[in-house]
Formats: structure tokens, C-alpha cells, sequence
């Protein structure tokens, strides 16, 4: 007969553990003084402590070790118990390795430019979204030819909106896509987003569209007016190299904040991204 001391000792458990286990109905002592409440195992008793250990080690729950070790789990149960924990902590690997990518990208920014950046990029899901919009066709994707384009879309749309007596819509969102002409042109939509349950009467050249969402997106915020995006977007563009993805289309543009003074805007770029192979 062992002590409870000695058995822990011997099962490179805590005390405290076995107590647990008794509790528990996990691991009974082999017999408890009547007197003293001391309790005792037997030798034999290391073969169960060992397996409870084995099996906690594969993360089973106390619940489902005891379930196993008195049977009461049949070996094709057990087949399939073992194989979600394979899942598991497939995932978890999977998810470790995608974050210790993201620190190697990090210090390898802060190693190049001298500082960590104050830009922090997340990958999200992207709900879809109804909106009212008015759209136009720009030169190009960038900063100079946009700008020219939505600003006065979106002067326009609010226009109409509020002359069709039209109120409380949520933030704007804008978005893009090759035109037709296949020249290098851009289809600019600026919408405003529609709140559920609102109804929207025909306004002139005012579509409403269901814009679906995305499943994955790198997505970052940027701070101030939008003609000074591009180093936001260089950033963006960055980390999505760096960080083992790829652009999967245009990005899109959500208007958080806009009051009047450019400077205190608040944008969410959020770009289509997928695994790059």
C-alpha cells in the first residue's frame, strides 16, 4: 500500500490531483482509514493513473477519461472521439503557424523601416449589405482618378436622397469594378447603405442593389482625407504579401466617419484576400 504522498510521487501527480480524482469518482483510493480519513492506493492502481494521464495529455475532458476507462465507450466511438481531436488540433496547428507568420511579418517590418507600424491589418468576414447608389466610370484604380469620380457621386446621391425625402441611412460604402470597355476603365459605385426594414421610393438613376459579402478580407483603417490613402494602401498591400495571401479584386471602401473637416475621416479598407498557392 502507498500513501497518497507516496503515490503521487510515484505517479508524478499533485496530491491535490488525486484528491480531485476521488471527488470526482475518477480514481478511488484502494482503502480510506476509517479514523484518520488517510487514504492508501495499490501498486496495481498506477496502471489507471497512467492511462489518466495518457489520456488527458490527448485533451480529453475528466468526463469522457472516465467514460473510456469504464467502458462505457465502444471502440468505434472512440475511433471517432480520437479523430475530432485529430481535427482539433490539426486546427490549432493551422492557427499557430497562420499567427507565427504574422509576428515574422511584423518583426521583418519593424526591421526594415525602424518602427512598428501604426496600422494594424485584420483578416474578417465581411458581411453583405443593401444600398442605394449612383454610379460613374473613372480613368483608372488610382487615387487621382477616383477622386474626380465619387466625390461628386456621392454629393449627388445625398441630393436625391434627401430630395425624395429619404433619411437615416447608415455609412457609405464604395466600391469598384473593370467597365465593359475593357480599357483600363473603373465602374465606380457609391452607395449609402439601406438600414433593414427601410423603404426607398424610385429616385432618379438611384439603384438599389444587395451587395454580397466577403469571406475573407484584409482589412485596415485608415485616418484623414482620401486623397492621402495611398501609403494606406501601400501598407495594406504589404501585409497582404508578406502574410501568405493575395488579392482576390477590388477593395472597398466603408465610410465610418465623414464630418467636414477631410482630416478627421475614418475609412475601413477592406480587400478580397485568399491563400496564396
Amino acid at each position: 500500500m502507498f500513501t497518497i504522498g507516496d503515490f503521487a510521487r510515484h505517479g508524478r501527480v499533485s496530491v491535490r490531483m488525486l484528491r480531485h480524482y476521488d471527488a470526482i469518482g475518477l480514481l478511488r483510493p484502494a482503502r480510506v482509514d476509517p479514523y484518520s480519513g488517510y487514504r492508501f492506493y495499490e501498486a496495481g492502481q498506477l496502471a489507471r493513473l497512467n492511462r489518466v494521464i495518457a489520456l488527458k495529455d490527448l485533451g480529453f475532458t475528466l468526463d469522457q477519461v472516465r467514460s473510456i476507462l469504464d467502458e462505457q465507450v465502444g471502440a468505434e466511438e472512440l475511433r471517432g472521439m480520437l479523430r475530432l481531436r485529430q481535427a482539433e488540433l490539426e486546427s490549432a496547428i493551422g492557427e499557430a503557424a497562420a499567427r507565427l507568420a504574422q509576428v515574422g511579418a511584423r518583426l521583418r517590418a519593424i526591421e526594415s523601416e525602424g518602427h512598428m507600424s501604426t496600422q494594424d491589418v485584420v483578416v474578417k468576414s465581411v458581411p453583405g449589405v443593401r444600398l442605394a447608389e449612383l454610379t460613374g466610370i473613372a480613368a483608372g484604380f488610382g487615387p487621382g482618378e477616383i477622386g474626380p469620380v465619387i466625390t461628386p457621386l456621392y454629393q449627388e446621391l445625398c441630393t436625391r436622397l434627401e430630395a425624395a425625402g429619404v433619411t437615416g441611412f447608415g455609412p457609405g460604402i464604395a466600391y469598384y469594378e473593370d467597365a465593359p470597355a475593357g480599357d483600363g476603365s473603373i465602374v465606380v459605385h457609391a452607395g449609402m447603405t439601406v438600414p433593414a426594414g427601410v423603404a426607398v421610393p424610385d429616385v432618379p438613376d438611384v439603384r438599389i442593389v444587395d451587395l454580397p459579402g466577403i469571406d475573407e478580407a484584409a482589412t485596415v483603417v485608415h485616418r484623414g482625407p482620401m486623397d492621402e490613402l495611398l501609403p494606406t494602401i501601400q501598407t495594406l498591400a504589404t501585409w497582404i504579401d508578406t502574410n501568405g495571401y493575395r488579392s482576390a479584386g477590388y477593395s472597398r471602401e466603408l465610410y465610418l466617419e465623414c464630418p467636414e473637416d477631410h482630416a478627421k475621416w475614418v475609412t475601413e479598407i477592406q480587400e478580397p484576400v485568399v491563400r496564396a498557392t
